[in-house]
């Protein structure tokens, strides 16, 4: 687990961002875990302690406004699901082919210092593969979550964690208390001073 938060913490604090891939409920751990780290999880993430920039900024530019976004807006880890463009996912399964919905987002979108979260409870799910060899390409580093075998995925990646579990809704159960582990750590490591 500390190899993993290594290489998340390295690619936050270089500027990169968080994608995170999966299929069927390992796509919604995907949705859940950017939705832990793109708003305040279990700390404060008051914009005005963590980015005074934009506070500044936004007085100038829109004074009767600043004091709603100092209330609400909440400073973010950037993480982005690449299960959740529902659009973007069908046309491209439709009109090239289905096995490459994630690499094409991380072709897309990804660059060199990300990290890319490949979620797979067999470890061989196609498209999830496809989307790790891309990101290899791309020069962006890979944490894998995977069952006790891992797959090809274990083998592709720069950090695998591995459950105990071989069935898929165990394997599942196992990686939720782990990657809330994951966003607590990288939530303390970001945002406990303030």
């Amino acid at each position: 687990m500390l190899a993993t938060l290594e290489i998340i913490c390295e690619s936050f604090r270089d500027g990169g961002k968080l994608m995170i891939c999966g299929n069927g409920g390992s796509a919604a751990d995907a949705m859940h875990i950017v939705g832990e780290l793109m708003k305040g999880f279990s700390l404060p993430r008051k914009i005005e302690n963590f980015n005074p920039e934009f506070v500044n900024r936004a007085q100038e530019l829109f004074p009767a406004d600043v004091e709603y976004f100092k209330a609400n807006l909440q400073s973010a880890l950037p993480a982005v699901s690449l299960v959740g463009e529902t659009s973007l996912l069908t046309a491209f399964a439709n009109d090239v082919t289905p096995n490459l919905i994630f690499a094409q987002q991380i072709f897309g979108l990804g660059r060199r210092g990300d990290t890319l979260l490949a979620i797979s409870t067999s470890g061989n799910s196609d498209n999830v593969l496809f989307a790790v060899e891309v990101a290899r390409i791309m020069g962006i580093k890979i944490v894998a979550m995977t069952g006790r075998r891992g797959g090809r995925l274990r083998h592709l990646s720069d950090v695998s964690i591995c459950v105990p579990a071989d069935s898929s809704y165990t394997i599942q159960e196992y990686h939720l208390p782990i990657y809330h582990m994951m966003c607590l750590a990288l939530e303390n490591e970001f945002f406990s001073d303030n």
